[in-house]
């Protein structure tokens, strides 16, 4: 017989009430999506530092993604804390792009980690860009070219700004919903807490009950 408790599943409370649990964890898809679309523009580009924390970010939007489905509130909170993070480093971006401050674009290559004068992929091929190779350029430096990039739509400065504004929404959203999630989960583990077992509730052994029904002997003496 079974004393004092409830037998309920891991996660009675569904934190998205209209999906199931593999749904739930696809919610967070979308900062997958932009992260790989990112990674990929600034491969092009050979920007080493953004390659880095892009690749850290998409490992940190598996493990919420893992965290959700799998119900684990230690990785959503891991997940939300690499959101801090992640939206700091959008947000230096920007003011790196735009050179707010002392920052400047042709004196610091931070992007590249100082190794190449590579900028960013959008500055040849933004939209509506002519590039156009300057010939014989007292500019140019050893396995250098010198280039004219005139009649873009948008400067890749503001693209790359606007990336990172969409990167800070997203991270703004993950982050709301894994400390949601995590919270749910958090309850639940508090209302039906099943690491120790049925020992926690006291358990009891079955008990065999005898059907035998004992009447008095009388004896004649």
């Amino acid at each position: 017989m079974v004393t004092g408790a409830t037998c309920s599943p891991r996660s009675s409370r569904n934190p998205c009430p209209s999906l199931s649990g593999d749904d739930c964890g696809l919610s967070l898809s979308l900062p997958q999506v932009a992260a790989l679309e990112r990674q990929i523009f600034d491969f092009l580009g050979y920007q080493w530092a953004p390659i880095l924390a892009n690749f850290l970010h998409i490992m940190a939007v598996i493990l919420g993604i893992f965290g959700t489905v799998q119900y684990r509130s230690r990785y959503l909170i891991l997940y939300a804390a690499w959101l801090v993070l992640w939206v700091g480093w959008n947000a230096f971006i920007i003011c790196f792009y735009l050179e707010v401050g002392q920052l400047s674009q042709d004196r610091d290559f931070i992007m590249t980690f100082n190794t190449s004068l590579h900028r960013s992929w959008w500055m040849e091929n933004g939209p509506g860009c002519l590039v156009t190779p300057v010939l014989n350029s007292r500019l140019a430096l050893e396995d250098h070219h010198v280039i004219s990039v005139t009649g873009c739509l948008l400067d890749y400065p503001y693209i790359e700004a606007l990336s990172s504004a969409l990167q800070i929404f997203l991270a703004l959203f993950g982050f709301v919903f894994a400390c949601y999630v995590s919270k749910v989960f958090l309850e639940e583990e508090d209302s039906f807490d099943f690491i120790g077992g049925f020992d926690s509730y006291g358990y009891q052994a079955p008990q065999k009950t005898s059907h035998l029904q004992l009447q008095p002997l009388y004896t004649s003496g």
